[in-house]
């Protein structure tokens, strides 16, 4: 695997079919997935808010209302409890619906419908029901929109069972993982960051499906185990270059789906390096790297572990305290140093010499 952070070349999960791949953008990636799936499913549709907007949510639903008529792909009201029971109804009905809420916080105002309802249906009528439903929703910090705007909940979907939860890092699994989803027969929560959407890798330009439960191992080391969920990844891959500066290989590994769980490479990792850091983008308390820790406990790694996420607040909206607010790719490093060398002062690490992180270009 490439340890680079704007080019995945695909290694486990492999495509049944091989043509060359091409550079593409995770956004991109979004928009070939679903046009790929609606053109071999009549069955599948998309709608949400804006979906038909110009900007076409970051350019991920761009062309598809021209191609599949508004009765496949089309805007809904800001009524999201309502509209995500139509989309349950749907998918019971036999339809594969495509429901983008934009934000992550948005599916707060339809919990009910995505708890007690989509998740638990197929276990409460004796398999004779499915839901295959993916719900698309962003995280991350985007213009300094705060509170209400850039929060990764995505641990309180991993604590329902009949839920899954994927969050790719790159384009390559980003088309994989949601082909895989809108063929599931299980409601799918789709977790897409923001600063991923510009990010490129090679990819298939066929369909194709990246399985769930299968981490990818990006980068090889020895002294210390670094796990990023979503973004994160991209961050842990920067830290990691920082860390061989100060004589520190690390092991990289990218989850990419979170329920279900690959802990198995994971803890195979971490027995071997003895140490690991596991980074969120989201708050360390109960949350999906509280889970991964846990699960490694758990099954016997004896091993120094170390979360890092979210300052236990509310999000900011200043950019100075969105430094101190979200990991990246310094406080990693640090963090990871001090794990493997706890009697030495702290590694600050230069990183004038990364590249430039991913710029997000709004609109929302």
């Amino acid at each position: 695997m490439s340890s680079q952070t704007d080019v995945l070349t695909p290694g486990s999960a492999e495509p049944s079919r091989s043509t060359e791949p091409r550079l593409c953008s995770y956004v991109d990636a979004l928009r070939e997935a679903v046009e790929q799936e609606m053109e071999s499913d009549p069955n599948v549709f998309l709608f949400g808010l804006d979906v038909d907007d110009h900007k076409a949510i970051q350019g991920s639903t761009r062309g598809l209302l021209d191609r599949f008529g508004p009765d496949r792909v089309f805007g809904t009201p800001l009524s999201e409890d309502a509209m995500t029971g139509v989309a349950i109804g749907a998918a019971m009905a036999g339809m594969r619906p495509i429901h983008v809420h934009i934000r992550m916080d948005f599916l707060m105002l339809c919990m009910n419908q995505l708890i007690n309802i989509a998740a638990k249906a197929h276990y409460m009528y004796g398999g004779a029901v499915s839901v295959p439903l993916v719900v698309r929703a962003m995280i991350g910090k985007s213009w300094g929109q705060g509170a209400q705007h850039s929060q990764g909940l995505h641990a309180m979907f991993m604590h329902v069972p009949g839920l899954k939860v994927v969050a790719p890092s790159n384009a390559y699994d980003a088309k994989g993982c949601l082909i895989a989803a809108i063929r599931d027969r299980n409601p799918v929560i789709f977790v897409e960051h923001r600063l991923l959407y510009n990010t490129q890798a090679l990819t298939p330009r066929e369909a194709y499906e990246v399985p769930f439960g299968h981490a990818r191992t990006l980068r090889d080391g020895d002294a210390v185990t670094l796990v990023g969920i979503s973004h994160m990844v991209e961050e842990c891959l920067r830290a990691a270059q920082l860390l061989e500066r100060a004589g520190i290989e690390a092991d990289v590994i990218d989850p990419v789906s979170l329920a279900p769980l690959d802990v198995d490479t994971i803890l195979r990792s971490a027995k071997r390096t003895g140490k690991l850091l596991v980074t969120d983008n989201a708050w360390t308390g109960c949350g999906a790297s509280a889970e991964i820790v846990a699960r490694v406990a758990e099954q016997g790694g004896l091993v120094k572990a170390k979360r890092l996420g979210f300052a236990p607040t509310t999000c900011p909206t200043s950019p100075t305290l969105e430094n101190a607010f979200y990991p990246d790719a310094k406080s990693i490093a640090t963090e990871a140093y001090r794990l493997v060398y706890p009697d030495r002062p702290d590694y600050v690490p230069d990183v004038s010499s990364l590249p430039p992180r991913p710029v997000f270009r709004g609109p929302f």
